[in-house]
């Protein structure tokens, strides 16, 4: 059948002309002031006044309007006027960037200096970074989803500084064991599927995931495979795994040479795998590292359990670096991470929402009012972009220049940190020194984008039988019903019949041209700049339709609303062990990221960037370090 865009939908929730504040003038190339017209219409907030961003719907993420000063910037060395006046009195702590590390930064210094006055700018409409909330009303409830950053992964692992920073936001992780219904899914019969397109494999069909290694069935389940010839009984014997691959090679020899091939090469060259079979296997972690395993090593995939190492006689206690599997991934807010930004928000200004826990923040009515009032110690200025910071040795001092709508504004601090995209930090303080400004050019952002789909019902993934979807080929490679999470009066979707978000992921890279993640990163990222959301939702009905049909499912009936979290800028870069030094990765060596942060007088870095680590505790540990050399 033809597919049917939802356009009713998309005239209603994803146009109009509201430019939320900003307006097209000549600080801006024609076509990005061109843009700033089709910024979405959104909400307003509970006080009435402010658009309210989490229920803004459409292109979100780096939305329109985030990032077109700092790629004037960047990419065309634009200059400004320097305003002969500062916009405001002199703040002791000047933050740069107001996601979760920025916000960490500001909580840290003001824990050390109570009387402090702060100022945190920030280039998005809504604090968070990509600690981003999405929120929609469907059939009258509202359902709050995660855009960005999703959980507090491993807090057992945190640092004793990141886990303070927890206790002073109340958050008590055990908490969430009652929280997340980890029986949810078994339950109600749900298990993850995987989706094959007629495209790469034999047929369209859906069939459950043998990546789900408790299944008893796995070598029926394997044998449902659409797989061209040869390609099940591969696969069988690649799950068996009896046979040593590199029989050849002495024990002593194969943890080394499992770190420098990959994972493709290694199933094609050495398990002897048919093409259809790599394809299958290439990206059920794609969303964890933005790559596949074209450019992810074959000890990667040993660590995260992928088939065919069980016969080479290597074990667990002898891999570098393992993953930390003591605990559950269940430490998940409604919102994700957005839990804690809104969080650390409160702590700042206490104003900005009612209540005092964990769980109340989940409900609270946030007024953005409150955001940057004069009087108040801590202040967060939305929609502003860092241009220039300079220290003014003389007066012991950093002058802080932003753009924010047409106008250009300064700024004094004693001390400024740094917890924005690291990448800018070379085109914004020019007193860097040119060894720091080349080591920040050596890390890649991480590409994705995150979608969030407002479903009526969910009756087509119960009929299916699937909670999660893998799509090894899709342009959404993974699609799975929101987290099953209950908490501060807030319910999750118990009964089919019952409005639910679909958590989709595009991740763009650029396999099969032999590319370094490095390189994929970049080409993705200019992929998803150049897309629309019109883009975004065909490509979703499509595949929503292909999967979902046969079991019922109707996107022009059953989607009500779409939020497209786009991120060109999105996880931290982390060293990746089949293409860079295996020193900077077990700390022997310091990798670029460490020069990359060195303090600039009363300029200090934070971010994840900071710590080569995409993760709540990178953030934290950044926050902590940031403002601890500032005020020795």
């Amino acid at each position: 059948m033809k597919r049917k865009l939802l356009k009713a939908i998309s005239r209603r929730d994803f146009m109009g002309g509201v430019a939320l504040g900003l307006t097209a003038s000549t600080l801006l190339p024609s076509f990005e002031s061109f843009a700033f017209s089709n910024i979405n219409k959104p909400q307003t907030s509970s006080s009435g006044v402010l658009p309210y961003p989490p229920s803004i719907t459409g292109l979100r993420g780096d939305h329109l309007g985030s990032f077109e000063v700092s790629h004037a910037l960047a990419w065309e060395g634009r200059k400004w006027p320097d305003p002969d006046h500062f916009t405001d009195d002199l703040y002791d702590l000047v933050v740069v960037g107001g996601g979760l590390s920025g916000l960490a930064s500001a909580h840290h210094y003001l824990k050390k200096q109570p009387l402090a006055k702060i100022l945190i700018l920030d280039t998005h409409d809504d604090f968070g970074g990509h600690a981003k909330r999405n929120e929609f009303t469907v059939k009258g409830k509202k359902l709050i989803g995660y855009g960005g950053s999703q959980s507090i992964d491993a807090p057992a692992h945190f640092s004793p500084q990141a886990l303070q920073i927890l206790k002073d936001l109340g958050v008590e992780v055990d908490k969430f064991y009652h929280y997340y219904d980890r029986d949810f899914n078994r339950s109600h019969g749900l298990s993850r599927g995987i989706f094959f397109h007629k495209n790469h494999f034999n047929k369209s069909i859906v069939e459950r995931s043998f990546f789900e290694s408790e299944a008893e069935n796995i070598f029926d389940i394997i044998e449902s495979y659409p797989l061209k010839e040869g390609g099940k009984e591969a696969l069988t014997r690649l799950w068996e795994g009896e046979e040593d691959f590199l029989a050849d090679m002495p024990d002593s020899e194969k943890i080394n040479f499992l770190r420098g091939i990959s994972y493709d090469n290694f199933l094609r060259k050495h398990a002897k795998m048919p093409e259809d079979v790599i394809l299958l296997l290439r990206n059920p972690w794609i969303g964890l590292w933005g790559v596949g395993y074209d450019a992810l090593s074959a000890l990667e995939a040993y660590r995260l359990d992928m088939p065919g190492f069980d016969g080479l006689r290597i074990y667990s206690d002898m891999i570098p670096k393992p993953y930390d599997k003591d605990e559950p991934y269940i430490f998940h807010f409604p919102d994700g991470n957005s839990g804690l930004a809104r969080l650390l928000v409160r702590k700042l200004i206490p104003t900005i929402a009612s209540g005092n826990s964990m769980e109340d923040i989940i409900k609270a009515d946030f007024d953005y009012t409150r955001l940057d009032e004069e009087n108040s110690p801590v202040r967060i200025r939305l929609m502003s972009t860092v241009i220039k910071a300079v220290n003014q040795e003389q007066d012991e001092r950093v002058d802080v220049t932003y753009v924010r709508g047409d106008q250009v504004e300064k700024i004094r601090a004693r001390h400024v940190i740094m917890a924005c995209n690291n990448n800018i930090l070379p085109h914004i303080c020019p007193q860097m020194p040119e060894d720091q400004k080349e080591a920040l050019k050596f890390p890649q952002k991480v590409p994705l984008s995150y979608i969030n789909v407002a479903l009526n019902n969910w009756h087509a993934f119960q009929k299916a039988g699937y909670h999660h979807i893998y799509s090894p080929q899709g342009f959404f490679h993974n699609m799975s019903l929101d987290f099953p999470v209950s908490m501060g009066g807030y319910n999750y979707a118990k009964d089919a019949n019952d409005p639910i978000i679909l958590h989709v992921v595009h991740t763009p890279t650029r396999q099969g041209e032999d590319l370094p993640p490095m390189e994929q990163h970049k080409q993705g990222r200019h992929d998803i700049y150049n897309m629309t959301f019109a883009d975004y939702e065909t490509k979703l009905v499509e595949q929503l339709q292909d999967i979902l049909e046969p079991y019922g499912f109707d996107a022009e009936r059953d989607i009500a609303a779409i939020t497209v979290n786009r991120w060109p800028h999105g996880y931290a870069y982390e060293y990746n062990e089949l293409w860079e030094p295996w020193d900077w990765i077990d700390g022997k060596k310091d990798g670029p990221h460490i020069l990359g942060r060195r303090k600039i007088g009363r300029i200090s870095i934070a971010n994840a960037d900071s710590q080569a680590l995409a993760y709540v505790k990178g953030a934290f540990d950044a926050a902590v370090r940031a403002v601890d050399e500032q005020l020795v």
